[in-house]
């Protein structure tokens, strides 16, 4: 058997952590077994999918670098081929045409509700061996509905969830076609999934009431059954279902964060899988490793901090070419032209050790290209008189010292002996004057970068 996996969301907004998700289990296990990871996208919400919709979802996946094989596959595209097995169901006794109306339906539920029973379509139009139908009402047209069984029950062992059984009583007969003929959500997914020999349907766990009523119309079809894997959903650090009151849930929102497609996917696989103790990983290891026995049966918790502490692993392990092309669009925004300022990459290794974001990054690398500006206040405390001689000899030394990191701390320790000040007394005003701020990484590294003539420019300005 060759596997093949689909993603199929509905175009009616972004592409959510959630899709995500589910998005990366399904095509894990298609690269785990070197089957087919198919993309499907499933419009036939007219009212609510939007082209915009499906370009987020399909700029979602390529950050990720979620590649599909086959497809994108859309729905509004397969109506004559949902019209064609409705047709032959209806044919063969499967399906039949229900002419109650909507309020019709309302009303019967309502009484049953009234009478403590589960409302449902209570079966008028099913055709029966021996049974009178009503008369077909002047004008109206019809649904088709599924004729679900009456008796037995749906079993199916959930690759994640484990053995569910339903009673075919508790479903009622399923409307696959509306009365202007569009086929419905249900039924469309059954096709779909049949015609594209979809063997493992991985998705979110709202969708398990759904599966009953799709392995019948299966069964009925003569269709081979997928194994089935419902994901529990992901909530946030409140234990509440997560949205955008817990921050960005649009996938799209976090490159434009600043986090990179690597960490988003490494979190994410953790989210409701793990591999022993395994935190940080490369998508060649998760795919090798990646099972559906693995995936947990409870829901699983968004934590922005961890993906913060990967994507700063990420960050540090990144070049710093492919880092300079992320970080100069943010750092000229900021900043404006940075032609006059230290060689970039020099700047990104220097200040990467600390940045959770790309955008971290970029404010951090902006001290190098603007003129400081610091706290009057800061300046007053650290620039004390009995610093001043040490600096001024500081500032006229490096006129003419070796420009490299080793001979700048040799510098600086020789000035501290000399003067018989501290490190911080010294350092600290240094970094006010030449950056504006007071944490920054080493001095001598920070002024090697910043260059001779700058550097000495900026601390004679304060002496």
């Amino acid at each position: 058997m060759t596997v093949r996996t689909r993603f199929a969301p509905s175009p009616t907004g972004f592409l959510h952590l959630g899709g995500a998700r589910t998005a990366l289990f399904a095509w894990a296990y298609a690269r785990r077994h070197s089957g087919t990871f198919i993309l499907r996208i499933e419009d036939t919400d007219l009212e609510r999918s939007t082209p915009e919709a499906v370009q987020a979802i399909i700029e979602g996946m390529l950050w990720l670098g979620l590649q599909h094989d086959e497809g994108p596959f859309f729905q509004m595209q397969r109506m004559d081929r949902y019209r064609e097995v409705i047709a032959q169901m209806l044919e063969q006794g499967t399906a039949y045409h229900c002419y109650t109306s909507p309020e019709e339906v309302e009303a019967m539920r309502e009484k049953q509700r009234a009478a403590g029973k589960k409302p449902r379509y209570d079966g008028t139009w099913r055709p029966e061996p021996g049974k009178a139908l009503p008369a077909i009402p002047a004008g109206r047209k019809p649904v088709v509905r599924f004729r679900n069984p009456q008796d037995g029950e749906v079993t199916w062992n959930d690759a994640v969830k484990g053995p569910i059984t339903i009673s075919n009583q508790e479903m009622d007969d399923l409307v696959i076609a509306r009365p202007d003929g569009t086929p419905t959500y249900n039924f469309c997914v059954v096709v779909d999934d049949w015609d594209m020999k979809i063997t493992h349907v991985i998705r979110g766990d709202d969708h398990v009431n759904n599966t009953p009523r799709q392995i019948n119309i299966l069964k009925s079809l003569g269709a081979e059954v997928p194994v089935y894997g419902h994901v529990p959903m992901i909530l946030g650090a409140d234990g509440e279902k997560l949205s955008k009151r817990h921050g960005a849930v649009s996938v799209m929102d976090y490159p434009a964060q600043g986090f990179l497609p690597e960490a988003m996917l490494n979190y994410l696989a953790r989210l409701g899988w793990s591999h022993g103790d395994e935190e940080i990983f490369t998508m060649e290891q998760f795919c090798a490793w990646f099972d559906l026995n693995h995936l947990t049966k409870s829901p699983a918790q968004f934590n922005p901090e961890k993906l913060a502490w990967l994507n700063n692993h990420y960050i540090k392990a990144a070049d710093n070419a492919r880092l300079a092309s992320l970080v100069r669009p943010v750092l000229e925004a900021e900043v404006g032209e940075t032609s006059g300022g230290p060689d970039l990459q020099a700047a990104i290794e220097l200040m990467k050790e600390r940045a959770h974001t790309i955008n971290d990054l970029a404010l951090s690398c902006s001290m190098f290209y603007k003129e400081p500006r610091p706290d009057q206040g800061l300046m007053a405390e650290h620039l004390i008189e009995g610093v001043k001689p040490a600096l001024s000899e500081y500032a006229s030394q490096l006129k003419s010292v070796t420009w490299n990191r080793a001979a700048l701390s040799a510098l600086m320790k020789g000035l501290l002996a000399t003067h018989k000040l501290k490190m911080p007394q010294l350092a600290m005003p240094l970094r006010l004057m030449l950056t504006g701020q007071l944490q920054t990484p080493s001095i001598d590294a920070v002024v090697e970068l910043i260059g001779r003539d700058t550097a000495v420019a900026r601390i004679e300005k304060y002496l």
